[in-house]
């Protein structure tokens, strides 16, 4: 508080505030809340606000209002038998002003009530009308009665996941939030939030700049798919960074995932096929399909929670797995496990590379219709864990041990290591460092 300037208006931990210090933003004003209706000073209220809202539009294309003016009798809704009301096909794009209120026939109609003639509201609604209940429609989509039952929209919603743009959290979101409470209001949805989970997926820029026609800074995704396939370039941009995150095209290199798919192509089809006998000793087996199903267990958890990006790194690391094992002679069953395992989890990523290898595997059915691969319990046990050897911070070497070895059970297995014991002969030990199960340091002198 001595040095501070100005007042911090993000949030952080609260200084210079009596009883509140230490506290967490978030815990500072509930706190402060408590004490004030303690006091009975005054009571926590929550104010709502919904900007204004385009409704109407004077342009042609979005949905008709459905509504129909009488100098009689008022604006009177169109029947239901007589609904959707359709828009012309035949709209005069060239005059001034509105198209449909020009329109020389669409526009006139009779009037419900009294039967005298009417014109239709010639404004459509915005956009944002559509957007706020397309997903309701999609529970019933060929239903010519009604737009959902109830009972289905009682079943399906809310959604579980909706992805977009961040533009959707203060426009598209809040209206579709706006709707459905009217909605369940009229008693037509029983829900009071339309969606369980947002993710506000970040923006593909180049060379730090959003892109845009008008700048020129376009990357056709067309070129990309013409060099390297669609698939690639689904990879490359998952890989590139987490979905929320904005990614830099011009930091990204399609060429480096065309060549780890054209690995996996070559690796699937010489090591997974159906016809190669078992080989290969039991601990190679054993160390490949720990390998395998440790990752299918963090890959489901990384998609999961949407981090694309390391469940793909992770994919990598079981095509790595597989290729050691075979270097090491293991052939067979647990090598099949390690690619269709790879291939399955692959498959959301890059849907054609992988159902072609599937098939070309003698599988049968399409990949996508399989069920997603389960971790085996068994093989989560770690029983031995790779000890980083270091001199002074600098690496020199690695150890294999047992999880959770003592420190000193350790630094004997490092002392006897003959590459590692090479370095302790020139050297006087002043110190050793130790994290269990991750490092060992020697301080040391020359």
């Amino acid at each position: 508080p001595v040095t501070m300037t100005q007042a911090y208006t993000t949030y952080g931990v609260v200084v210079g505030s009596g009883d509140y210090n230490g506290m967490t933003t978030i815990d500072a004003k509930n706190a402060v809340m408590d004490d004030l209706e303690s006091k009975g000073w005054g009571k926590r209220t929550v104010n709502f606000r919904l900007r204004d809202w385009l409704i109407s539009r004077q342009r042609s294309w979005g949905p008709p209002i459905p509504i129909i003016h009488c100098a009689a009798c008022g604006p009177q809704g169109v029947p239901v038998a007589d609904l959707p009301v359709r828009l012309p096909d035949d709209l005069d794009y060239q005059v001034a002003g509105s198209p449909l209120a020009q329109h020389p026939t669409w526009k006139h109609v009779a009037c419900p009530a009294c039967g005298a003639p009417a014109v239709r509201e010639t404004d459509t609604l915005d956009t944002f009308v559509d957007s706020s209940w397309y997903f309701l429609r999609f529970l019933s989509p060929n239903n010519t009665e009604m737009a959902w039952p109830k009972a289905v929209a009682d079943r399906m919603l809310p959604v579980n996941q909706y992805t977009g743009g961040v533009e959707h959290a203060i426009l598209h979101l809040l209206y579709a939030r706006f709707v459905v409470k009217a909605l369940r209001d009229a008693g037509h949805v029983s829900v009071d939030e339309p969606f369980d989970a947002l993710l506000n997926q970040g923006q593909v820029i180049l060379n730090g700049s959003a892109m845009s026609k008008s700048r020129g800074n376009l990357v056709q995704p067309s070129e990309v798919i013409d060099q390297y396939g669609a698939d690639t370039l689904r990879a490359t941009i998952l890989f590139a960074s987490a979905p929320e995150d904005d990614i830099d095209w011009a930091d990204v290199s399609p060429s480096g995932m065309y060549k780890w798919l054209t690995k996996l192509w070559r690796q699937a089809l010489a090591d997974g096929g159906p016809g190669i006998a078992d080989s290969g000793d039991a601990g190679s087996v054993d160390k490949l399909r720990c390998a395998v199903h440790t990752r299918i267990a963090a890959i489901t958890e990384d998609f999961e929670r949407h981090k694309y990006n390391t469940a793909i790194a992770k994919l990598m690391e079981i095509s790595n797995a597989a290729r050691e094992a075979v270097t090491a002679g293991v052939r067979g069953a647990p090598v099949r496990e390690a690619i269709d395992s790879l291939l399955l989890m692959l498959a959301p990523i890059c849907p054609f590379i992988t159902e072609e290898l599937w098939s070309r595997l003698d599988h049968a059915g399409s990949i996508h219709l399989q069920k997603w691969p389960a971790a085996d319990p068994a093989l989560l046990v770690k029983t031995a864990v790779t000890i980083v050897v270091q001199f002074n911070g600098k690496i020199r070497g690695r150890l294999t041990v047992p999880v959770g070895l003592g420190a000193e059970e350790v630094e004997r297995i490092a002392r006897e290591d003959p590459s590692i014991a090479a370095h302790l002969t020139q050297v006087e030990v002043a110190k050793v460092f130790a994290v269990q199960d991750r490092l060992l340091n020697f301080v040391v002198k020359s």
